[in-house]
């Protein structure tokens, strides 16, 4: 028991006496500086303002392709960054977009492409992963899917009645 106190007696000694110097005097004055700069900014976030935040295509027939390009830019104090832009479905595809930070007053773009499918009226959801004080912004698509000639025509009461007929 002797040994147990003696050597907790000696580690407290070299740990106590090992740190005589003054931590002030290990502080970089460049570093205090940066730092500074740093918590001064770090209130300030991007802010993405969009020409438009929904897009509608209008009335397009079923299984066409469209696409439109949303415009954008940071009016905000600090560099805008767009990690990601995901969409609510596969039938809806952004691309094009930069991922390089967009300093305040610049613009961007990215498009939008969607497979038309769906029917009747139809809103996807894209939304931008960004730097923003929210986090995520959001934009719309919107269109009315006319159907095809020929889901017309096979859904018709008719032709259902004269499939029926031949069972």
């Amino acid at each position: 028991m002797k040994k147990v106190i003696f050597g907790l007696s000696a580690l407290c000694l070299v740990v106590f006496t090992s740190c005589k110097e003054d931590a002030s005097k290990k502080i970089n004055e460049a570093n205090v500086v940066v730092a500074a700069e740093r918590d001064a900014s770090s209130g300030q976030f991007p802010i993405l303002q969009f020409e438009e935040k929904e897009h509608d295509f209008g009335e397009i027939p079923s299984g066409v392709p469209v696409e439109t390009v949303f415009k954008y830019k940071n009016v905000g104090d600090a560099p805008l960054v767009i990690t990601d832009i995901k969409s609510s479905c596969g039938c809806t595809v952004p691309q094009d977009w930069s991922r390089e930070p967009l300093a305040k007053g610049e613009s961007g773009q990215f498009t939008v492409k969607f497979n038309g499918s769906g029917t009747n009226k139809i809103t996807k959801t894209i939304t931008v992963i960004a730097n923003t004080e929210k986090g995520a912004e959001t934009v719309n698509i919107t269109a009315f899917i006319k159907p095809s000639a020929n889901a017309t025509a096979s859904t018709s009461p008719n032709a259902t009645s004269i499939m029926n007929a031949g069972k």
